[in-house]
């Protein structure tokens, strides 16, 4: 075991690897779901100027405290110039989203009052005082206020916030160029019948489904057989077309697995092989002549796909300057067995109790090729190498797929 990386050390070696992808200008209309890679601050103080907040009529409370009845003196409407109260005695008509007049201090609600001709008499039982209903100038946020920082994805939140500040162009992360190539003589199309033997690719579209959920959405998929020739001249022309490989299989110490030797030949440089966990122990991880990242993955099913999650997701998240999601800790519901010598991950069903904790049912694969059962569980735990199993009610992490 002593060969072994632990997972800790696996993933900071990745980290430390991963090259970045740049960035690039887009229409604020194609940014959703890009990483922002610049600093947003605010173009105005928001809101710009004092603002209604109801429908109503403005007044000035300055003088007015037992005034029931304001003579109508013009009209505010939303999009309007300001406009001016000249009479403390009036009031002016005024929407939601409307400037406040000059001379008026408050908002009444229409709901507050009832006309009488060019007058507006307020309700039984209403006292306005000053500021109410007003939304102050400046008091969401000042001009110049730091909005958003590079990292964050933009969402519904914010690309109403980049909108509102007039950036009708933005600067993001590049996507980069990925490719999934499966490999394996016993792979046919999913589409194709099965002769003896064979089984349907899976591993690559499980793959780029999980890489497109997370937004990296330019993914080729191929396929290579068992052949160290055939897997190093489709290799060579991947890497000189793609940033990203991730390959699926070949990667171990069998008769077959030729990745390693291709990779070598290629110049990628290995900067890891083989980690302490199960299942995802052949995993491989190196770095192209031109920089490219090359995860080489084990061709179990589930193996592949945790792997994923748990390793290139992260980098790649890293490499476009995203910010890191943690794990959520969850609270074991029952008895998981763990081994001696290797970090566990073990697949789980989560359940949000009354109490508010959030537990993980363990439901581990018979195998790392059974991946059936998968699509009933969130995600994953790690668990720590240790004897026999770690009791109910452990704290873990909880990766999800």
């Amino acid at each position: 075991m002593s060969e072994l990386l632990v997972v800790a050390a696996a993933e900071q070696l990745i980290r430390q690897q991963m090259p970045l992808f740049g960035s690039e200008r887009v229409s604020l209309d194609k940014a959703s779901g890009r990483v922002l890679r610049q600093s947003i601050h605010a173009e105005r103080d928001q809101p710009p100027f004092d603002r209604a907040m109801m429908d109503g009529i403005a007044i000035s409370t300055a003088g007015n405290e037992t005034r029931r009845r304001f003579a109508r003196a013009g009209l505010q409407l939303a999009g309007m110039a300001t406009q001016s109260l000249g009479d403390a005695a009036g009031c002016m008509e005024i929407t939601t989203g409307a400037i406040l007049p000059d001379g008026c201090d408050a908002v009444v609600p229409i709901e507050q009052t009832h006309r009488d001709g060019e007058y507006f008499c307020l309700a039984e039982g209403c006292t306005p005082t000053a500021g109410q209903f007003v939304h102050p100038r400046g008091s969401d946020c000042l001009a110049g206020a730091l909005l958003l920082e590079p990292g964050v994805r933009l969402r519904a939140t914010e690309i109403g916030v980049l909108a509102a500040n007039g950036m009708a162009q933005v600067e993001v992360a590049s996507i980069p160029s990925i490719a999934i190539i499966a490999t394996g003589d016993e792979l046919a199309e999913v589409d194709q019948p099965l002769a003896e033997g064979q089984i349907r690719r899976s591993n690559d579209r499980a793959l780029a489904a999980a890489l497109q959920a997370r937004g990296f959405d330019d993914v080729l998929l191929t396929c290579v057989a068992d052949d160290l020739v055939a897997t190093t001249a489709a290799l060579g022309e991947l890497l000189q077309a793609h940033q990203v490989l991730v390959l699926s299989g070949g990667v171990s110490v069998g008769q077959r697995d030729y990745v390693p030797d291709a990779l070598r030949a290629l110049g990628v440089r290995q900067v890891l092989h083989r980690i302490a966990q199960r299942p995802g122990k052949p995993m491989w991880f190196g770095i192209g002549p031109q920089g490219q990242a090359v995860f080489a993955l084990p061709g179990n099913p589930v193996s592949a796909l945790v792997c994923a999650v748990r390793y290139v997701l992260p980098a790649l998240l890293q490499a476009i300057g995203q910010h890191a999601e943690p794990p959520t800790p969850v609270c074991l519901a029952a008895d998981t067995r763990i081994n001696p010598q290797l970090t566990s991950f073990v697949p789980v069903q989560v359940h949000h109790e009354d109490d508010g904790r959030t537990t993980a049912q363990p439901l581990a694969p018979h195998t790392s090729g059974d991946f059936s059962a998968l699509p009933q569980t969130q995600g994953f735990v790690q668990l720590p190498p240790g004897e026999g199993f770690a009791p109910a009610g452990t704290v873990a992490d909880l990766y999800r797929w």
